[in-house]
């Protein structure tokens, strides 16, 4: 099983901290953010990874080079310079995912979720690890109804940026569309989409203040070492 992680986003949000380097970059605990992704990854068993290329990109891939030092094997999908969009993106990626279900995950997230649990995950289409809703998205992004994903329902809950994907959420290709949402939308409608809610951290490192808070979350003073801890 293969995994994607999507570090191509240009991180308008973290600027000016995002302007001399990709988002991805940014390190917390002596480590760039993609780096504890790719170490997470790893550690669960997932060493066939995509990792896609926007802002910067020649900065990520001289980093991460061919993966080999976490015991991995990483190729690149360009988009050559800029980004398309998460969904778009992970279009493009298919023919280095396999024709398998694949793991996405962001390349800016604080998280102890266990990737391993995706192993057995067996999605029709899509399965999402959903997390309570921050104070900046209070409206959340989907219920779940049973394991079943909706769009709407009494108690909607936030995407984490962790699923499980297969080559079929994304056929045939949605004209115009550049985001992940359109698809996710689809696999709703057709009842192919299925979710799990994650209890533990899991952060998106999208601002400054929010960068601040996981180094701070991440000193010596923690009791922790390792950031996140892999278990």
């Amino acid at each position: 099983m293969r995994a994607m992680i999507l570090a191509a986003g240009r991180g308008e949000r973290m600027r000016p901290l995002s302007d001399p380097v990709p988002k991805p970059l940014l390190e917390v605990a002596g480590k760039p953010l993609i780096v504890h992704a790719v170490e997470r990854l790893a550690a669960a068993g997932f060493v066939e990874l995509v990792v896609n290329l926007g802002y910067r990109g020649r900065q990520v891939r001289d980093l991460l080079e061919d993966g080999s030092r976490w015991g991995a094997a990483i190729s690149y999908s360009d988009e050559g310079g800029w980004p398309i969009g998460t969904g778009a993106g992970i279009v493009r990626a298919l023919p280095r995912l396999g024709p398998g279900p694949f793991v996405v995950t962001s390349g800016d997230l604080r998280t102890d979720y266990r990737f391993e649990r995706l192993r057995e995950v067996d999605p029709r289409e899509v399965h999402l690890v959903l997390v309570a809703n921050p104070d900046h998205h209070r409206a959340g992004d989907f219920a779940l109804e049973g394991a079943a994903l909706r769009r709407s329902g009494p108690e909607r809950l936030t995407y984490s940026g962790i699923g499980v994907f297969t080559p079929a959420a994304f056929r045939p290709v949605i004209a115009g569309a550049a985001a992940l949402a359109p698809y996710l939308d689809r696999a709703c409608e057709r009842g192919t989409a299925t979710g799990e809610v994650h209890h533990g951290v899991c952060d998106n490192v999208g601002t400054p203040a929010q960068l601040a808070a996981a180094r701070g979350r991440a000193t010596p003073s923690s009791g922790s070492g390792d950031w996140p801890p892999v278990r």
